[in-house]
């Protein structure tokens, strides 16, 4: 990236805020669902299943979730953060946790943004009928999908196959994970037009406070997630009738083969969208034009 580049960069407005909101839910069986949130009370719900092993405190759109009245709410996935683990959790599971959630708090139906490793959860509530609109953005693809197969890095080629062949042990082996092991993960696979963002202080402090949360109870809900990203989705893609926007930036290299060309043409709604000039970072890049077309699609903007 260039100097000019570089600079129309950090003139964006990328920085993230502290929830203005935080919280639990008990759901009826005893657990725990911890969230967090952003923007106006009265505002438009928009539910954000955040990215692989970070917490409710990392949320998007500083300043623009105010002017466009949204009320950003993310959720600890179970295990991570202040939710209560389960071993052995699904997709179906948490869209009924999150069905249960959203009833609980009166917040209906809100449209949902997936994250990186928290795009396949979002489908999951899109496949389920939980919300009536969903953004995949920078999303973990199935990597395990037949079409892949022969265009996987050896590295991530063997883990999709150890996965496959033994989820116990894929399991196990991903729990050795720590925050500073993923920290480093992230630096290291991404682009400098990622890295500007990921290192401005501001974000940098929010994101390892993020990873030291989701870390909070040790490593087995990330390594749950990462088990049910990383294997066969169980979703009938085909079948999935509200709207879906699949959002990456170019420069991204990390989260799927073909920056889901395959995940766009296997969803009859979705309409993919690449932007130019970064990569895996585009959520706090771009968080107004997502949000934007996100309550287009969902009837409420």
């Amino acid at each position: 990236m260039n100097a000019d580049g570089r600079a129309k960069l950090m003139a964006m407005d990328v920085l993230v805020d502290d929830p203005v909101r935080l919280g639990e839910v008990r759901l009826p069986d005893g657990r725990v669902l911890g969230w967090a949130e952003w923007g106006p009370q009265d505002g438009t719900p928009v539910l954000l299943c955040p990215g692989a092993a970070t917490s409710r405190w990392l949320g998007f759109g500083a300043g623009v979730v105010d002017t466009l009245g949204v009320r950003l709410i993310s959720v600890d996935r179970p295990g991570l953060g202040s939710s209560t683990h389960v071993p052995g959790r699904t997709f179906a599971d948490f869209a009924r946790d999150i069905r249960r959630f959203c009833e609980l708090r009166g917040l209906g139906g809100p449209a949902v943004v997936g994250n990186s490793q928290g795009a396949p959860f979002a489908i999951a509530c899109a496949e389920a009928g939980v919300a009536p609109a969903v953004a995949l953005v920078s999303a973990a693809d199935e990597v395990a999908a037949p079409q892949f197969a022969s265009v996987l890095p050896p590295d991530l080629r063997g883990l999709v196959e150890r996965t496959a062949s033994d989820p116990g042990g894929a399991e196990e082996h991903f729990a050795g994970f720590t925050a500073d092991a993923m920290w480093d993960m992230v630096m290291g696979a991404s682009p400098e037009c990622d890295l500007a963002v990921y290192k401005e202080p501001t974000f940098a402090a929010a994101y390892r406070r993020a990873l030291d949360e989701g870390f909070s109870q040790g490593a087995a809900g990330y390594a749950r997630d990462t088990v049910l990203a990383m294997g066969r989705w169980p979703f009938a893609l085909d079948a999935i009738t509200v709207p879906v926007d699949i959002w990456y930036g170019e420069h991204d290299t990390f989260h799927s083969p073909d920056n889901g060309v395959l995940l766009a043409d296997r969803i009859p709604t979705a309409r993919r969208t690449v932007v130019p000039g970064i990569g895996g970072a585009v959520l706090w890049t771009h968080a107004e034009p997502i949000l934007t077309s996100l309550l287009t699609k969902a009837g409420t903007n």
